[in-house]
Parts: structure tokens; C-alpha cells; sequence
């Protein structure tokens, strides 16, 4: 076995390891095997990456930089990204075994975040006040929040990374990046490119470990002014519990159960394949992942069959090989409560019609994987279809009409996105109109763009990424008062 390779943090410039010099194994969920190590950092860490961040604001280079120099750096990192995409791609793919593919067309679509926001940077303007008081003047402008803290999750490292990181520092702030102890090396690495970049020292900072170890000091230390957190809706309703008690802004991107919703009159070979990249696609291990297939009833029979023809011929294998559909599951432990979902979906009556189970083919070894797996007769009172699994498991639910889809799609404590499959334009904008979500994709799904606000209703979070919304979550209003008048009247009246 070759030795694992060694990535470590950068803090205020620096490249460091852990004040203890422990490290952490990175596992390849493809061969169940550890290929890198990152250091295992404690809370004397978190805390000197919180310090490097709070000076480079008020000290360094960066709290004077002009917001156009700020763009430029931004689109800097965006080409330095561009250019080592698939580098970046690979070392995603062996930290969590999602397809090479997928995993290379995120890393070559980062860097418009970048390009969008570097371009954003300076277009942020404040406004002068009609004032209603004489000899008064008065405006506003937009200024930084301070130190944010992003904490990103293992399913997706760096595009979900990017999300926070490009809006955050558009605005003026500095950052202390806290990755998935599962999936560090990919935003380790990117640090090299944010040095080559030019960023002053402390702008960007990392810590890895565990969140449980290090994540109170960082969510509720008295120099971080927000939280930009991605993963699941209990670790979040945690985090926004911390944040409040020293009054932080927050933006949380949490879990979803989202409806993808097909009616009889739309083009089932479209729908079909809709409802596999819904779910499959990414080994659903995603939070936006159309877990739940509402299907008329009138074609409940037609697609399921469909559906179940279509994902029993998808190819397990080797995340990094082109001709793989299907890679394994990221964690160990995910794959097991994953299995244990799936023993629950029986016991509660639901049949299953497709997998069920880890594949049996000695091909795969000792990888993570689990079967593509397809439920029917399921009924949206199911644990199966009320609980995110994060996993490659679809819910076939019947409906009858409109009224009903409505109703089981919003029947649900998450609201992050759906999926609507008709020819009717008159329902597509009912329809989006009345599900209770952040993102309603008509006739598509997992369609994502630097330019659209993405967020949750609900339980699935708080605030929006991307899009022009994204900037103003990392930016504060500061109001300005000018007496143009040569004396002040009566000290004791308000104006």
C-alpha cells in the first residue's frame, strides 16, 4: 500500500499542522482504503484561524483593498481553479467516491462563482437619503460583516465551498473554512491556488477535525460575525442555537425530501430520465436529490416500470472510469444507515421493486456501495418518505390530480426543491406557485447557476446562495449623518 499523502491547513499565509501534530485518514470509498491524511485539529487551532482571520480584516492589505482589487482576485483564483479542474476533480472523487464525471464538471463550473462575483465586488452601492431634516445629510453604504465561518459537508466539497466563499469575500470579508472531516483535501489543495492568486495572508483560512471537537469554538466565538453552514437540519438547528447566543448572522443550507412530480400529460421518456438523475445521479447524496417520485395514476404503473427498466441497467464501478453510472456511497457509516432505511421502508409495508441491498460482485471489492433501490406502494405517512436518507433510494407515491400532488409534495417538514414533469404551461405555473420550496424545476431537475438564488423553506434553512441575493447575506447597511448646519439648537431635542 503506498503511503498516504499529506495535506495540510493554511493559516494566516502559513502552511501548518496541528498544534498536536495529529492527523486524520481519508478514506477512498471505492477500495476502502486510506490515500491521505489532514491534521487533526483541536480548538487551540480553530482559534488561531479565527485570530489570522479578524486581523487580515482590521489589520491587513485586505481591510484597505479596493473593491474592484478585490474582483480581480476573485477572477485570479477562477482561472487558476480552470486550470486545474481535473486535478481538483480527482482528489474530490477519491475522498468521496462520487463519479469523476460529475465531480469534474462541478470543478470546471466553479469558477463562474468566481467571474460572477468578482464582478459583483464592485457594483455594491449604498444611496443618498431624501431627507425630510433640514440642514442634514444623510446616506448609506454597504460594509462587511467580519470573520465568516463557512462549514461545508462531504457530498460536494468545493462547489458547495464556492457557494459561500465567493459571496463572502466579494463583499470585503475574511473566512475560516471548517471542512467535512471526511473530505478536506479537496479544499486543501484549493488553498494553493488561493496563495498563487495573491490573497493577503489570514483573508482565507482552514481548519480540519471533527465538529464536534472544534465546531462550538468556531460557530460561537466572539471574533466571527456569521456561520455559512451546508449538511443536515440537526446540526444546523445546533449551529443557529450557538450563533444565537452571540446574536451571529446565519446562513444554513440544510436536508430536503423533495416531490418530483410527474402528471399524465407530460413526455415520459423525459420524466424517466428525470426521476433517475433525481436520485441516482449522484448515489443520492444530495440534498437536493427528488427522493420522492409522485406519479398520476393514471401512469403510475407505466413509469414505475419505466423507471425500474432504466435503473436496473446502471453500472456500478470504479468512480474514476467514464463508463461508470453509479459510485459508492462516501462513508462507511452512511452506507449502513442507508441499509438500515431501507429494512424500516419493508417493515412499514413498502415493496420493493428494484435492489435493495449492497451489490454482490466482486468487481466493486470492498467498496462502499449500495444497489440503486426503488420502492412502490409507498404512502407519504412512511418513515421512507418523511426522513432524509441521502442515499440512492427513490419513493414511488401515486396521486390523483393536481389538489393531491400539491398537498403530498408540500406534506413535508423540508421545502428545498421539486420537480414538476408536464405540457401545461397553466400547471407548471400553478404548480409553481403553490409548492412550498426554494427551487421548482419544470421539466428538468438539479439545475444549479451562479446567477440563481438557491435556499430553503422550512426546516431546509435560512437565507439563499448564488445569484445576487447570495452577496447581500455577507454584507451589513451602515447609515451616515452629516449636520451641514453651523451651530446645533437645543442639545436636549432630538431632531
Amino acid at each position: 500500500m503506498t503511503e498516504p499523502v499529506r495535506f495540510r491547513n493554511v493559516v494566516d499565509g502559513k502552511s501548518v499542522e496541528s498544534v498536536t501534530n495529529r492527523w486524520l485518514s481519508s478514506i477512498n470509498p471505492f477500495d476502502a482504503e486510506p490515500w491521505a491524511e489532514v491534521p487533526h485539529c483541536g480548538v487551540d487551532d480553530a482559534e488561531a484561524a479565527v485570530e489570522a482571520a479578524h486581523r487580515a480584516l482590521i489589520r491587513g492589505p485586505w481591510a484597505t483593498m479596493s473593491a474592484t482589487a478585490r474582483g480581480k482576485l476573485l477572477r485570479r483564483l477562477g482561472d487558476l481553479i480552470a486550470r486545474d479542474a481535473e486535478k481538483l476533480a480527482a482528489i474530490e472523487t477519491r475522498d468521496n467516491g462520487k463519479l469523476y464525471a460529475e465531480m469534474a464538471g462541478q470543478c470546471r463550473y466553479i469558477p463562474e462563482w468566481f467571474y460572477y462575483f468578482g464582478g459583483l465586488a464592485d457594483k455594491v452601492e449604498g444611496g443618498v437619503l431624501p431627507m425630510d431634516k433640514p440642514d442634514l445629510f444623510s446616506y448609506t453604504k454597504r460594509e462587511p460583516l467580519g470573520v465568516v465561518v463557512a462549514i461545508t459537508p462531504w457530498n460536494s466539497p468545493l462547489l458547495l465551498l464556492t457557494w459561500k466563499l465567493a459571496p463572502a469575500l466579494a463583499a470585503g470579508n475574511t473566512v475560516v473554512i471548517k471542512p467535512s472531516e471526511y473530505t478536506s483535501c479537496s479544499t486543501l489543495a484549493l488553498m494553493d491556488l488561493v496563495r498563487e492568486a495573491g490573497f493577503p495572508d489570514g483573508v482565507i483560512n482552514t481548519v480540519t477535525g471533527y465538529g464536534h471537537e472544534i465546531g462550538p469554538t468556531l460557530t460561537q466565538h466572539p471574533m466571527v460575525a456569521k456561520i455559512a453552514f451546508t449538511g443536515g437540519d440537526g446540526t444546523g438547528a445546533a449551529i443557529y442555537a450557538g450563533a444565537a447566543k452571540g446574536l451571529k448572522h446565519v446562513t444554513l443550507e440544510l436536508g430536503g425530501k423533495s416531490p418530483n412530480i410527474v402528471f399524465a400529460d407530460a413526455n415520459l421518456n423525459d420524466a424517466v430520465k428525470g426521476a433517475i438523475s433525481g436520485i441516482f445521479a449522484a448515489s443520492g447524496q444530495t440534498c437536493i436529490a427528488g427522493s420522492r417520485l409522485l406519479v398520476q395514476r393514471s401512469v403510475y404503473d407505466e413509469v414505475s416500470a419505466r423507471v425500474v427498466d432504466f435503473a436496473s441497467a446502471a453500472r456500478l464501478g470504479n468512480p474514476m472510469e467514464a463508463t461508470t453510472q453509479v459510485g459508492p456511497v462516501t462513508t462507511l457509516a452512511q452506507r449502513e444507515k442507508i441499509l438500515d432505511y431501507m429494512d424500516v421502508a419493508r417493515s412499514e409495508g413498502a415493496q420493493c421493486l428494484l435492489g435493495g441491498g449492497t451489490p454482490d460482485d466482486p468487481r466493486l471489492g470492498k467498496g462502499w456501495f449500495v444497489e440503486p433501490t426503488i420502492f412502490g406502494g409507498v404512502s407519504n405517512s412512511m418513515r421512507i418518505a418523511r426522513e432524509e436518507v441521502f442515499g440512492p433510494i427513490l419513493s414511488i407515491i401515486p396521486f390523483e390530480d393536481q389538489d393531491e400532488a400539491i398537498e403530498i409534495a408540500n406534506d413535508t417538514i423540508y421545502g428545498l426543491a421539486s420537480g414538476v414533469w408536464t405540457s401545461s404551461i397553466r400547471r407548471a405555473l400553478t404548480m409553481a406557485d403553490r409548492i412550498r420550496a426554494g427551487t421548482v424545476w419544470v421539466n428538468t431537475y438539479r439545475a444549479v447557476s451562479f446567477m440563481a438564488p438557491f435556499g430553503g423553506y422550512k426546516m431546509s434553512g435560512i437565507g439563499r446562495e448564488s445569484g445576487q441575493a447570495a452577496i447581500d447575506e455577507y454584507l451589513q447597511t451602515k447609515c451616515v449623518w452629516i449636520n451641514l448646519a453651523e451651530g446645533i439648537a437645543n442639545p436636549f431635542v432630538l431632531r
